[in-house]
């Protein structure tokens, strides 16, 4: 009963959440000094009766309130309304871009978690100096280098002066930065919790019974590490968010983070509200999933 209750509270704090953000969003795209038709004048030269003629066609000019009430009960199926820059349905433009922004943050994601797990694990379970130095290494790499930094010297080294991948679209680059960089936070962490875990009775029992230190890593030692690694993972996810968005940029990568710096160049409202809010609602929703996920595996959290 505690651990359903505990469900209930996270999916109801997610929902909220989820809320207080789609409210947030809208009031400053709306409150933000200019929109797009001052754009358009500044490219056009309108008059003054043209622009409010423009605010009214485009909605502009409705109440705050009844504009948003408008705006969440159509959000809520699925229709982000239209571009004001391009004229075109905002959801099309998300599903054209959403692809790569979820390759980019899956991949590094799990790239990321299986370097952290692999390098953790075997630094634990061998007592290898070199490899807890390694861990040590990605964690200061983690902390000490920000993404946007590491991306500019990688475009300059690999794709300027090597010549190995192109300067624009390169997907495998970024996935591989901002891994390195998960696997620095999640690691150091890990590890720690797994030196400590292995000088424990059952694991000193597996070892005096002749096992081999790959069964009692995957037997003995994961199992202690999967909590840590899924508290960790939350973490991981809002900066995960940030980078993914920055190295689309960085890249030319045609996702979400793209989309979103053109449409704010543009006062594309529309496209700018729906883009930080599907991002900002799945953090929550994933975040909520992951805690649920913990909750499950570890019991002790529900008491």
């Amino acid at each position: 009963m505690r651990q359903a209750g505990a469900i209930i509270l996270s999916l109801a704090r997610m929902l909220l959440q989820a809320a207080g953000i789609v409210l947030v969003v809208f009031l400053l795209c709306r409150v933000a000094p200019g929109d797009a038709v001052d754009r358009m004048a500044l490219e056009g030269g309108l008059t003054a009766h043209e622009e409010a003629e423009l605010r009214h066609e485009m909605g502009l000019d409705r109440p705050l309130v009844v504009d948003l009430a408008t705006w969440a009960g159509n959000a809520l199926t699925g229709d982000f309304g239209e571009s004001l820059r391009y004229h075109r349905p905002v959801a099309g433009m998300l599903a054209t871009a959403l692809p790569t922004t979820l390759a980019l943050a899956a991949g590094s994601f799990l790239l990321g978690l299986l370097v952290a797990l692999g390098l953790a694990v075997s630094a634990a379970v061998t007592g290898n100096r070199v490899l807890a130095g390694l861990v040590n290494l990605v964690n200061v790499w983690s902390i000490a280098l920000p993404t946007f930094c590491v991306g500019v010297v990688a475009i300059l080294v690999f794709s300027v002066w090597l010549g190995w991948l192109p300067v624009v679209g390169a997907l495998a680059m970024p996935i591989v930065i901002i891994a390195i960089d998960n696997a620095g936070q999640i690691g150091k962490p890990l590890f720690e919790e797994l030196r400590e875990a292995a000088t424990s009775a059952h694991v000193r029992t597996a070892y005096a019974k002749g096992l081999g230190r790959p069964r009692i890593a995957f037997f003995h030692l994961l199992p202690t590490a999967l909590p840590v690694a899924l508290a960790l993972s939350g973490l991981v996810l809002a900066g995960l968010v940030a980078g993914t968005l920055t190295m689309e940029i960085l890249f030319s990568l045609p996702g979400i983070g793209s989309l979103m710096l053109n449409a704010i160049h543009g006062r594309d409202y529309p496209v700018v509200q729906a883009a930080i809010t599907v991002v900002a609602v799945a953090l929550v929703v994933i975040n909520a999933v992951i805690d649920i996920i913990h909750r499950a595996v570890d019991p002790r959290l529900s008491r």
